[in-house]
């Protein structure tokens, strides 16, 4: 997060508004999801998870690159 210059403000924002663009039902040890929010002008990726406590678990919060997502940041380009 820090060396993304995202905040935790960011981070709340992207996981209270932002849209689920792939699950990960079978991560241990809790099912995961990757969420999608533009902040401002960056798009932002969170994969978080929830344990049984409903408490949220942020795993990794990253800028999507060009190079792997489409422009729309929710579709990954498949590899040729």
């Amino acid at each position: 997060m820090l060396e993304r210059s995202i905040s935790d403000t960011d981070i709340e924002k992207v996981i209270a508004n932002g849209e689920i663009i792939k699950e990960y039902a079978d991560d241990k040890p809790y099912p995961s999801c990757l969420i999608f929010k533009m902040i401002g002008t960056i798009p932002v990726h969170v994969v978080m998870a929830k344990n049984e406590l409903g408490e949220c678990i942020v795993i990794t919060v990253y800028v999507p690159d060009n190079d792997i997502w489409y422009e729309d940041f929710k579709t990954k380009k498949v590899k040729p």
